[in-house]
């Protein structure tokens, strides 16, 4: 049992982890505009005003611009919460038998996309709690802030991957359906990977690059996690009729 929840990458039906990870990668390119390019600025113009100095060539900003140790820091963080959702969602459901359940984590994921699109719904959900990290990690953020490069800038990815948000919420319901460790650390990745631009974009143009979105960018951000909450709420239904 524990090795099907580990390795199974079928659990929710034929072709559905394709659908499930470009889902998950739209949901991060959406998400990275109009979400983390604003919560997670704050860490991302730390490092990039220490990685994308005025001295330096056009080659050398980009290259401190993409952040490449925090980055992979938040895909390892990201890929073990997501491998971790699937694990547990599989054991459950391989134990019980009750396979409705994942497509009730379908359901869910959908209904937090949709909030993402519609901001009035999300007034309807129970209030998440506030983006902040556990204390014990709060005390060595400003160390690694003052030197993010190398293992400490991926140290300071894997941390911040603990920061509760509304869209983790909602990715991590997806991963979680997927209904194994490797299926959801792999959604997960592909949440990170959509993520990338819009972070790499606040590096490089810094706080102009949220204003710079406008109400046109946040309109197609809303119609991309309208797009997804439509193809994980068909994906749970086709899940209950096999069920």
């Amino acid at each position: 049992m524990l090795a099907d929840c580990l390795h199974d990458l079928a659990a929710l039906g034929p072709g559905s982890l394709p659908a499930l990870l470009s889902a998950m990668f739209l949901a991060g390119l959406a998400g990275g505009a109009a979400h983390c390019s604003t919560m997670c600025a704050p860490f991302v113009l730390a490092q990039a005003a220490i990685g994308t100095g005025a001295g330096g060539g056009m080659l050398q900003r980009l290259a401190g611009a993409a952040l490449v140790p925090y980055q992979a820091g938040r895909m390892l963080g990201y890929g073990l919460l997501g491998a971790l959702a699937g694990l547990t969602a599989g054991l459950f459901t391989l134990g019980t038998g009750l396979r409705w359940g994942l497509g009730l984590l379908l359901l869910a994921a959908a209904l937090l996309m949709a909030a993402q699109a519609l901001p009035r719904l999300a007034g309807w959900l129970p209030a998440l709690p506030a983006p902040r990290l556990p204390a014990a990690l709060e005390r060595h953020l400003g160390g690694l802030l003052a030197a993010p490069g190398g293992g400490r800038g991926v140290l300071l990815g894997l941390m911040l991957s603990a920061l509760p948000c509304g869209l983790l919420y909602a990715a991590l319901a997806a991963a979680a359906a997927s209904g194994s460790a490797l299926a959801g650390g792999l959604a997960m990745v592909a949440f990170v990977l959509g993520t990338i631009p819009a972070l790499t974009g606040v590096a490089l143009l810094g706080r102009l690059f949220g204003r710079r979105q406008g109400p046109l960018l946040r309109r197609v951000a809303g119609g991309i996690f309208a797009l997804n909450a439509v193809v994980l709420a068909a994906m749970a239904l086709r899940l209950f009729t096999i069920a």
